[in-house]
């Protein structure tokens, strides 16, 4: 039973801070990107905004899923977390800047093929972020 126990702290600390990095996560993709994803999505109800944002997140947690599972501990969990971070805000403003340079007004525009197109390529980074930790 203590064994348990023992598993549901470990549990609790690593959806802790799996949580806090995705929270993080959130703030500085918003903060990188020009349109205000919250605002587009909850008073414009922009399908494209939301497809957009949340295939980030999704692309997100699919390489923060892949730290914790081939971390070798909680520091090295974190540190992975945080490079996973930096390459899905790196791939994001390579598509925004080299790729679609107008994937803003696009958005903005609630264009839904320009929420598809960066939800595809935040999960396709993602999975390959992901993959990449594996070694």
């Amino acid at each position: 039973m203590i064994e348990q126990l023992n598993g549901l702290i470990d549990f609790g600390i690593y959806f802790g801070v799996s949580i806090a990095l995705l929270l993080a996560f959130k703030f500085l993709y918003a903060m990188i990107t020009p349109h205000d994803e919250w605002k587009l999505v909850k008073e414009e109800r922009s399908v494209a905004a939301a497809v957009a944002f949340g295939g980030a997140i999704v692309g997100f947690s699919i390489a923060l899923s892949s730290a914790a599972k081939y971390s070798e501990g909680l520091l090295d969990f974190a540190i992975w977390g945080v490079v996973a971070l930096v390459a899905q805000l790196i791939a994001f403003a390579i598509v925004r800047l080299l790729l679609l340079p107008k994937i803003t007004e696009r958005l903005e525009a609630n264009e839904t093929a320009a929420g598809v197109v960066v939800a595809a390529i935040s999960i396709a980074v993602g999975l390959l972020n992901g993959a990449c930790m594996s070694w």
